[in-house]
């Protein structure tokens, strides 16, 4: 089927009392992609995202995933199936690393302790993290490393899907950079599909395969970087990109 393997926001609105936030919001995300959105603050980004994994729920429209409307799945489920990175991370601080890591496994209980076990060093390393770091608490790490760790935890239950909510924004530079190359090498090596919220345009342009720019709840422009860069389409996003 067509829409296998895809998330797609079909004439989606979305309101908080009277503000509007989106409206008539139509997106297709698929497999193999790397989407960045970036946007002004209030643009609807993180609505998008919030929307996708049912967090929120639209005034009207709907929302499917893998030829699926979500509101008539299991919520639970469907956020099981979804990585979910925030900036602030949201460790459990009386948890060290391991079970912070291991949490979601757990949780959808998969008996086999050494698997899980194994798993967690598998992702320590994946994200450039020395193994000794498991057995450390969240308070004893850098912000750079805590924000390597939630995104090792939103890999532990092999999502299909990451939605990353501006996860680098309060690192400094050069973690951010070192980041941005360790979540590249994640994408091409487990082609996961990401949705990924920034305020940085030279973080979109390097990161997304498409980069979506957003504001006041619309779709400005959507295309790769290169069309992007090559051919912006209104005075805003020539201002964005520096053109």
């Amino acid at each position: 089927m067509e829409n296998q393997d895809c998330i797609i926001l079909e004439n989606v609105s979305k309101s908080y009392g009277e503000n509007s936030i989106l409206d008539n919001f139509n997106l297709k995300i698929c497999k193999g992609d790397f989407l960045t959105i970036i946007g002004s603050s209030g643009c609807g980004k993180t609505t998008v995202l919030k929307l996708i994994n049912g967090l929120l729920t639209p005034d009207s429209g709907r929302i499917l995933v893998n030829g699926e409307d979500i509101s008539k799945i299991d919520q639970i489920q469907l956020r099981r199936k979804m990585g979910y990175v925030i900036q602030e991370v949201g460790l459990f601080p009386h948890m060290n690393i391991s079970k912070n890591i291991a949490y979601v496994p757990n949780l959808i209980k998969e008996d086999d302790k050494i698997k899980i076990s194994n798993k967690v060093k598998e992702l320590i390393k994946m994200v450039g993290l020395d193994e000794e770091i498991i057995t450390r608490y969240p308070s004893e790490l850098s912000g750079g490393q805590r924000q390597r760790v939630g995104l090792a935890r939103a890999l532990a239950a092999s999502p299909e899907v990451l939605l990353m909510d501006e996860p680098f924004g309060a690192v400094d530079e050069i973690n951010r950079k070192l980041l941005q190359e360790e979540i590249l090498k994640i994408y091409n090596k487990l082609n996961v599909m990401i949705v990924f919220i920034t305020h940085d345009i030279k973080e979109a342009l390097k990161l997304g395969t498409r980069v979506l720019v957003m504001d006041k709840g619309e779709i400005i422009q959507i295309g790769t970087p290169s069309e992007i860069k090559q051919n912006p389409k209104t005075d805003f996003v020539r201002e964005l990109i520096g053109v």
